[in-house]
């Protein structure tokens, strides 16, 4: 399956999460790496949203604001043969850090492809953004900034 879609930048607090110990022991076993500590937002529109559903229904995740078309196209959409790696949350000082599930992918920008991985987190506001976890930072080894097109090549690598 391919994702295809336009770098955006998001609310920039991705690292406050992703800098965890306990998530990054799960980003090992995941990425075969520690993350980078943050992500890269991609939105996605059209058929490449619809597959993005499909994804997000299989992790779990409602996808309420979507709308009925998308929805329905979503449950078409074949993903079983993706595996659902789950990050599991925890509680560090009485602050709570949630759950994400996360789909292997590569990623890819010109001549350029990186092995990564689509994370969902069980909260949060994105519908139509893919946020994307690697070992390197992104928009540094791809040369990428917002609004250049990027694709996700989900699966197993």
């Amino acid at each position: 399956m391919q994702l295809k879609g336009i770098v955006s930048s998001g609310l920039g607090r991705a690292h406050v999460f992703m800098s965890q110990p306990h998530y990054q022991e799960q980003f090992r076993t995941i990425l075969g790496t520690t993350a980078w500590p943050g992500t890269l937002n991609i939105k996605v529109e059209q058929d490449h949203l619809v597959h993005y559903i499909a994804l997000r229904n299989k992790a779990g995740i409602d996808t309420l604001d979507a709308d009925a078309a998308s929805l329905e196209q979503a449950d078409h959409v074949e993903v079983d043969a993706f595996e659902a790696l789950r990050v599991r949350g925890f509680l560090r000082d009485g602050v709570s850090f949630g759950g994400a599930t996360a789909f292997k992918a590569k990623i890819s920008h010109a001549e350029t492809a990186i092995d990564c991985a689509i994370l969902i987190p069980d909260l949060t506001r994105h519908v139509d953004v893919v946020e994307v976890i690697s070992g390197p930072f992104l928009r540094e080894r791809l040369g990428i900034e917002d609004g250049d097109d990027v694709t996700l090549h989900v699966g197993n690598n």
